[in-house]
């Protein structure tokens, strides 16, 4: 998953690094507003994946004695960081630039280079766009469940954060398209400026999206229910087992998951080896089961009486 997810966001800055450049003399040249901010954009989406790439990178180092559990939790801290970057380098520049293309508007020229650059950043970000999906989707076939609910509740953060910036990048392109022709059409300045700000206000949602699912992560969330009940009633009808008391998880990284269970042991499994194998037996059964769970801890404690 980590070599994939690193091939998206590579692609991802590839594609946002040349169209940032593109869309900036286009913008340079025909004056417009929305234009320009697609570039500063662009710009916070390379930026962005530079916070990615280190986020993949670093929370690969092996776990330490500061770190027992591993370095997963700085994929959401550098996704944090990405979001971020998209309200203020992205949605700043798009809605201060708007507003003063409004007030002082500017007419638009050289209409053709416009659309070419805007016509190749579409293909561009839906190329980037398209990889991130498919990843998303066969991540959620392996895992069984739709793409949606992958992508809220289990989604590599890295991949999720790619897929929301290019699914706003390419409803950003058609903004721009959208004002630019109606400032052609019509004379009017106004339209120019106003896509430029309903590109801001779009990337406000996107950054507000992203930074909310990231800091649910850092401060510790638990599996969907729905799986916590399946690993609860896979650990119950173990043989040996009377009931599961209490069962908290905890994420630590997409594809890692912290299980501690307290489970109350029928009158069978009482000797010290006895509970070993059991706990043994147990661990095997929801590592194969639940891959995603690196880590279980079982706690034998007597039930409600």
């Amino acid at each position: 998953m980590a070599e994939e997810s690193e091939g998206t966001v590579l692609l991802a800055g590839a594609a946002n690094l040349a169209i940032a450049v593109a869309k900036c003399i286009a913008g340079l040249l025909s004056g417009s507003t929305a234009l320009l901010a697609e570039a500063a954009h662009s710009v916070a989406d390379t930026l962005n994946q530079v916070f990615l790439m280190t986020a993949l990178k670093r929370s690969r180092k092996p776990a330490d004695g500061k770190h027992p559990f591993g370095y997963g939790l700085e994929r959401y801290f550098w996704s944090l960081l990405a979001a971020v970057g998209i309200f203020v380098l992205g949605a700043g520049f798009s809605i201060a630039e708007g507003i003063r293309a409004i007030l002082h508007p500017e007419p638009v020229a050289a209409l053709l280079v416009a659309y070419a650059v805007l016509a190749v950043s579409f293909v561009f970000e839906g190329v980037s766009w398209l990889k991130a999906v498919r990843q998303l989707r066969r991540e959620a076939a392996e895992h069984g469940d739709s793409t949606l609910e992958h992508l809220r509740d289990s989604a590599e953060p890295a991949v999720k954060t790619v897929a929301f910036e290019d699914s706003a990048a390419l409803i950003g392109l058609l903004l721009a398209a959208v004002g630019i022709t109606l400032t052609a059409v019509t004379g009017k300045e106004f339209f120019d400026g106003a896509a430029s700000v309903a590109i801001g206000i779009l990337l406000i949602g996107v950054a507000f999206v992203l930074g909310r699912d990231n800091k649910a992560m850092l401060i510790g969330q638990a599996l969907p229910a729905a799986v916590e009940e399946q690993i609860r009633a896979e650990i119950a009808g173990t043989p040996g087992i009377d009931a599961v008391v209490e069962l908290l998880s905890l994420r630590l990284a997409a594809d890692q998951v912290l299980v501690v269970v307290r489970v109350d042991l029928d009158n069978s499994e009482t000797t010290g080896a006895a509970v070993e194998k059991l706990a043994e037996q147990i661990d095997t059964q929801v590592r194969r089961e639940f891959p995603a769970v690196r880590h279980l801890f079982l706690d034998p404690t007597p039930g409600p009486s």
